[in-house]
């Protein structure tokens, strides 16, 4: 779905030298770029402070760990996103509640959001998939309202922007309590191997999440709080640094190869092309089909078979239908709008057709 080879390629005299860098260096833990790249992507998201750390499920965990939640608090989520979203609160002790999402754009449904909350309700946490905003607007007036801090799940969806109905704008990932994102290497920004990093207005949890992703230590050997061995190489550091300037160029393209799938498919009976949200940008993580019934399949293979593009069919998965999760217990007629989700889709790739 993501050419890396021929993107690497173009990119191999800055890549190699940053290697270089480091290894003359030798500062692999901690080294300088890992700051640099913290303070480079602040700049580009918007002046947020910017945690890296080992990875996009790490940075969920320190995301919740940052809250100081008890033992059982609930965390509202998508019953349609990646198990990670889940099991970062489940192996905290907190419990994943999930509720439904919009036939849309896939993200949190705010309605049922507001019904899910109870007195054991500690956060929400939204999830940006497939590389559109949630409904931040909603969400962010009921978290206001209610006392309950909003988590971003931006793991897809760097680099969109969210326009709120005054005419503000943020970045994605940089609007709730805490945001949160992966630098797995197939997503929009990706390292070269596991990364993540954490986002937060608030000088204060931001010293406290660069404490909990590094033992929990105030200074070394210092450890005044428990927390997690959870690190950006400084290696994927500094090769993020090269990648970082070209993302603009980058979501360009995404959007490019998204214009000319909706002229080329929309007009297919059975086929949905991706809602694009007025309030937010679309940065294209995955180009996503519903495929609404089986003949629309066929049409989907059949576009693939005759060079249109090429794509991969999928059944998706449900967070509450995985066995690890079986205490969670819904009733008839739950998640109506998932049942719709989690039919067959195709992506397509978002960088070459």
């Amino acid at each position: 779905m993501l050419d890396l080879a021929a993107q690497h390629a173009a990119l191999q005299p800055a890549l190699g030298e940053a290697i270089s860098v480091v290894l003359r260096e030798a500062e692999f833990i901690n080294g300088p770029a890992v700051a640099a790249f913290a303070q480079e992507l602040s700049a580009a998201l918007g002046g947020p402070h910017v945690i890296p750390c080992a990875n996009g499920t790490d940075a969920l965990q320190l995301a919740l760990m940052s809250l100081n939640l008890p033992p059982n608090a609930e965390i509202i989520l998508p019953a349609f996103t990646y198990v990670a979203t889940a099991e970062a609160a489940a192996v905290l002790g907190l419990r994943p509640m999930f509720v439904d999402v919009l036939p849309t754009t896939f993200c949190l449904d705010p309605v049922a959001v507001e019904a899910a909350i109870t007195p054991r309700t500690g956060a929400v946490l939204a999830v940006h998939l497939f590389g559109q905003c949630a409904d931040m607007e909603a969400l962010m007036q009921l978290s206001t309202r209610r006392g309950i801090p909003l988590i971003e799940d931006n793991a897809q969806a760097i680099g969109a922007m969210y326009r709120f109905t005054d005419g503000a704008q943020a970045a994605a990932g940089t609007i709730g309590e805490v945001g949160t994102t992966s630098f797995f290497p197939a997503k929009n920004l990706g390292a070269f191997g596991d990364g993540g990093a954490v986002f937060t207005n608030d000088a204060a949890r931001a010293a406290f999440l660069r404490q909990l992703a590094n033992h929990g230590q105030t200074r070394k050997y210092h450890h005044q709080h428990i927390g997690l061995n959870s690190r950006l190489d400084t290696l994927q550091a500094a090769l993020l640094r090269v990648k970082l300037p070209h993302l603009p160029a980058w979501t360009a393209a995404r959007q490019r190869i998204a214009d000319h799938y909706d002229a080329a498919l929309g007009g297919i009976s059975g086929l949905r092309i991706p809602y694009r949200d007025p309030q937010s940008s679309h940065v294209f993580h995955q180009y996503t089909l519903t495929l609404e019934n089986a003949p629309s399949a066929m049409s989907c293979k059949n576009i693939c078979a005759s060079g249109a593009c090429r794509a991969w069919c999928i059944i998706r998965c449900r967070c509450t239908c995985s066995p690890p999760m079986p205490t969670l217990a819904h009733g008839p007629g739950s998640f109506r709008c998932l049942r719709t989700c989690a039919a067959p889709c195709c992506h397509c790739p978002s960088t070459r057709c």
